[in-house]
């Protein structure tokens, strides 16, 4: 019974600094990367190593943590890594050390230590599920659609390692906590998760005063309907708890750092390899086809809600009502050439010289017309929550299928909550899977790029 309940986080964790220090002291004696003082390079790659991984959160990884998770935590933590490891060479004057060699080591224990990760979470995973071990006793207070879509979570989710044994209805006639209090000391119940809708403030009171005074952990359930459903950020002005409705993470000036060196690198990519030579092609088709100018700039809404100027190869014959009127399905303004790049998202090449200049990001939530701003922002709950970072040539919206046409209402909402999402949940490694998953939606078509 002890295995079955036990937690482990106090043993895998110290476990895994083990194994990962060791991996990457161990493997500086299998290359020649010419070591003359080992002391001072095992100190200080260990060192290091233990700082990232208490500032990256690496070995925090919870029993319900996705796989992308993991993934996120090993890019963070690597590319740092990368950076400090050649950075021993010129702050400690290394002339001799092998610059190839450090390479090698490098993807060596990337490999090795990725491998490892993914492998412990996997067993973990699979010892939860087939051997009933490392498990969490819980229990549900109230009942409604956020709490029953948990319960499920709890019985189908085996891997997780939840034993979920009891809901209890807190708005029936008579309820009492004291009987839940009892239940739970009875059950060895590790875990209370609690609807916030359904419990008067003295009760949240009691409960959490139970909670800390018999070790019980305890979790809230959000009402959409109040502001519990926000992402809330808890600090502190001198003493005084203080709760904000939003945290951004492009607010914190290393990640918009981050950000903008990506979006520069990336935009020379682009330009330099791809649009230096497609720029001449595609203004002879565009020309040939119909007379007017090779770029077709729009005025749009972008960070702060400032108009700028977003710019597209023109795939239109020139017309009065581009600037007001969205492409639509068989739109007859658009040209044969036009129809091609509009599929192939071709068009859009161009605004990484916005991206270049700093009036657009490559990713982000996309810029809209200035008519169509004014408009969704009386109609739309949370439209203008959009303009808090810069606008974007692709975002999370378009690769879950929310772009070109605004068909019906739905359409715009499901934009606008995406785009929330990825304000307020924003990483590199996010940012890289939207860039990949456009990638493949280019290459395959979709329905609504006309």
């Amino acid at each position: 019974m002890f295995f079955k309940q036990h937690r482990y986080s106090n043993i895998i964790t110290p476990t895994s600094y083990l194994i990962d220090l060791a991996v990457i002291n161990l493997f500086s004696y299998l290359l020649p990367i010419n070591l003359n003082e080992p002391i001072l390079f095992h100190s200080y790659i260990s060192f290091t190593w233990i700082v990232l991984s208490i500032k990256n959160e690496f070995y925090k990884i919870h029993r319900y943590s996705k796989v992308s998770t993991i993934y996120r935590k090993l890019f963070t933590q690597f590319v740092f890594f990368f950076l400090i490891l050649y950075a021993f060479i010129g702050f400690f004057k290394q002339p001799l050390m092998s610059r190839l060699a450090l390479a090698k080591y490098f993807i060596y224990v990337f490999l090795l230590i990725s491998f490892i990760k993914f492998l412990s979470y996997y067993l973990l995973m699979k010892y939860r599920e087939k051997v009933k071990g490392n498990l969490r006793n819980v229990v549900v207070l109230g009942a409604n659609k956020k709490t029953n879509q948990l319960i499920q979570v709890f019985k189908e989710r085996s891997e997780f390692g939840y034993n979920f044994l009891k809901q209890f209805q807190t708005k029936t006639l008579g309820f009492n906590l004291n009987v839940c209090f009892e239940f739970i000391n009875n059950n060895k119940v590790d875990e209370i998760y609690c609807s916030v809708s359904e419990l008067k403030n003295e009760q949240i009171v009691e409960l959490i005063n139970f909670a800390d005074n018999n070790l019980k952990t305890l979790k809230f359930i959000p009402d959409n309907k109040n502001i519990f459903s926000k992402k809330l950020k808890f600090e502190y002005y001198d003493y005084i708890p203080v709760l904000s409705l939003r945290d951004i993470p492009l607010d914190d000036p290393i990640n918009a750092f981050l950000k903008r060196t990506f979006d520069i690198f990336f935009s020379l990519l682009v330009i330099i390899g791809l649009l230096s030579w497609l720029t001449p092609i595609l203004a002879i088709l565009i020309t040939l086809e119909s007379k007017g100018p090779v770029f077709f700039r729009q005025t749009r809404n972008g960070i702060d809600n400032r108009e700028f100027y977003c710019y597209k190869f023109r795939s239109m014959a020139p017309n009065k009502n581009a600037d007001s009127i969205m492409a639509t399905k068989n739109d007859m303004r658009i040209t044969k050439i036009g129809k091609f790049i509009r599929k192939t998202s071709i068009d859009e090449l161009p605004q990484f010289y916005n991206v270049l200049f700093g009036t657009m990001s490559v990713v982000g939530p996309r810029p809209h017309m200035v008519k169509h701003t004014n408009e969704y922002s009386f109609k739309i709950d949370k439209y203008m929550v959009r303009h808090f970072v810069k606008p974007g040539i692709t975002g999370l919206a378009q690769v879950r299928g929310y772009r070109g046409e605004i068909e019906q209402e739905s359409d715009i909402l499901n934009r606008t909550k995406f785009d929330i999402f990825y304000i307020e949940n924003w990483s590199m490694f996010l940012d890289l899977k939207i860039i990949l998953q456009t990638f493949l939606n280019a290459i395959r078509g979709e329905d609504k790029a006309y």
